[in-house]
């Protein structure tokens, strides 16, 4: 199979590092606007060729639309336009509503599928690709209904074949959750770095006394701007919701501590405890499914 990648970076560039790996893609076309990218990507044996987006779209069984997710949705109809009813195009864009939106009436709206793999670092651009980013992962397919069998079949083996655990789900309630267990994360390391930088003065204090706990909360904070803007501004609905609570929570904490109620603040703190029964489960099933992956193999 023939793959296009639109946007080489952490994303797509991981998924075809793997998916090369098992022998799944004859060739790799990939597209993107910054031409040090495209070079990078070359040298380092990610993609085979460096393209135009015309002579991609010639070429490949399968279209991986790997860029932010509002120039996602710009281009999405104009990919359509041009591919035939033997070609699938499908996007990994952490919002699902808006590109679904967009696709609902094309004439070859079956030849796309809404997907979400939800992995990632804070690292960009074609050097962050790595191996191994989505094993045991979930990879979300929104608005299945809406894609033609063979299509849809196609990027589920794809997953699959990354070590992916699929869901199913509509677009507006993937993008309302996902303002919660995402989004709101990202928007709350930016703050805390911001109130870090604005506070401590010295670079060197922070250098110097920040433990693991403020760098894991805080490593979100490194991720890119340009692809993070078009996500809360077209999340912007269900993240808003999202933060009034989140604000409710930290105004709680800042009148517990001003009233010097200790006890309310350890029953907040004990109750926020029952997240580890949740995450723990998760990591529970995830060893489950790399045991089962490896006796497999």
């Amino acid at each position: 199979m023939n793959i296009a990648v639109i946007g080489i970076g952490l994303i797509g560039g991981s998924m075809v590092k793997d998916l090369r790996k098992r022998n799944y893609i004859k060739k790799i076309f990939g597209v993107d606007l910054n031409p040090d990218h495209g070079k990078e990507a070359l040298a380092s044996g990610l993609v085979d060729e460096v393209v135009e987006l015309d002579t991609a779209l010639n070429k490949a069984d399968l279209i991986i639309i790997s860029i932010p997710v509002d120039a996602a949705k710009r281009l999405v109809l104009n990919i359509l336009d041009k591919i035939d009813e033997t070609q699938i195009v499908t996007d990994v864009g952490s919002t699902k509503g808006g590109i679904c939106e967009v696709v609902k009436n094309h004439h070859m709206r079956g030849r796309f599928v809404a997907g979400h793999p939800i992995a990632g670092t804070e690292n960009s651009g074609p050097g962050a690709a790595i191996e191994g980013l989505f094993q045991n992962k979930t990879g979300i397919i929104c608005n299945r209904h809406e894609s033609d069998s063979d299509a849809l079949m196609i990027v589920e083996n794809v997953y699959k074949l990354l070590g992916m655990n699929l869901n199913y789900m509509d677009a507006d309630e993937h993008d309302k959750h996902i303002a919660y267990v995402s989004h709101l994360s990202h928007i709350s390391s930016f703050a805390l770095a911001l109130t870090v930088l604005n506070i401590e003065e010295s670079e060197k204090n922070i250098f110097d006394m920040a433990g693991s706990g403020f760098s894991s909360t805080v490593r979100l904070a490194k991720s890119s701007p340009d692809m993070w803007k078009p996500i809360f501004q077209h999340n912007s609905a269900y993240l808003e919701r999202a933060l009034d609570e989140y604000i409710d929570q930290l105004h709680d904490f800042k009148t517990f501590l001003k009233h010097n109620k200790q006890d309310d603040i350890h029953k907040l703190m004990t109750k926020a405890n029952d997240i580890r029964r949740i995450l723990d489960g998760k990591v529970k099933e995830e060893n489950k499914n790399t045991i089962e992956h490896e006796k497999a193999t």
